[in-house]
């Protein structure tokens, strides 16, 4: 069965990327007899300057959105479409907008578990942050999602003292910026073709479904080259 890798640039505090994941999941299980899919998650972050110990939410929403009724009127938006994903968005339980830094960089250690380590920290960091209001920015709250995804609590907590990996996160993120990624979800496939937003299952299952096939027909093509040669 062929394979299809996918990075998947998104911000732990972006409602956006966690209606993407839930689409994602789908579009991987409408796949699933035609294509192995790999996920891994990659670093983004919507305000690199926020404060380490983070804003009011309410406040920083509103001067983003441009008011608190811009506000309120997202936020029912997502709520209907968090349903139909799966999602219980509970927006009123956020009391701060936190830096994610930390975030991210607990995402990288735990894809060097692996990409199903990696993806259960994912979803507990969505899951925290936008259904039960807990700070992201938080070390013992990700602490605590790094020790329930099996991770070495005590080892965790020694990478942040230590400041391992901000720079790389940090390098990682400027990198999606000069590839053009100016917002999230992002779906890079095959490190060649880019899907913008968070789009439909379907439309996630047919950029895979096309993908797997441009590199069918690549191959065929080198092959036939080969035998000419």
């Amino acid at each position: 069965m062929e394979t299809v890798a996918i990075d998947v640039v998104s911000d732990v505090v972006c409602p956006w990327c966690y209606l993407g994941k839930k689409r994602l999941e789908k579009a991987i299980e409408a796949v699933s007899d035609e294509l192995n899919v790999s996920v891994t998650f990659r670093p983004y972050q919507l305000n690199p300057d926020m404060p380490a110990q983070g804003v009011d939410h309410k406040k920083h929403l509103a001067e983003k959105l441009g008011g608190e009724d811009a506000v309120d009127k997202a936020h029912g938006m997502l709520t209907g479409l968090g349903h139909e994903a799966g999602i219980d968005f509970h927006f009123e339980t956020i009391e701060l907008s936190p830096n994610t830094l930390d975030a991210h960089r607990l995402l990288r250690w735990a894809m060097i578990e692996g990409p199903d380590v990696q993806n259960r920290v994912s979803l507990a960091l969505f899951k925290a942050y936008f259904e039960d209001g807990r700070n992201v920015g938080d070390r013992n709250v990700l602490l605590d999602i790094a020790e329930k995804a099996g991770l070495d609590r005590s080892v965790v907590a020694a990478l942040f003292s230590a400041g391992a990996d901000v720079g790389s996160v940090k390098e990682e993120i400027g990198l999606a910026r000069q590839m053009g990624v100016t917002g999230v979800p992002c779906f890079i496939i095959d490190n060649k073709y880019a899907v913008m937003g968070a789009q439909s299952a379907d439309v996630l299952a047919g950029a895979l479904r096309e993908v797997a096939a441009l590199k069918r027909s690549e191959a065929a093509a080198a092959c036939q080259v080969a035998a000419q040669a």
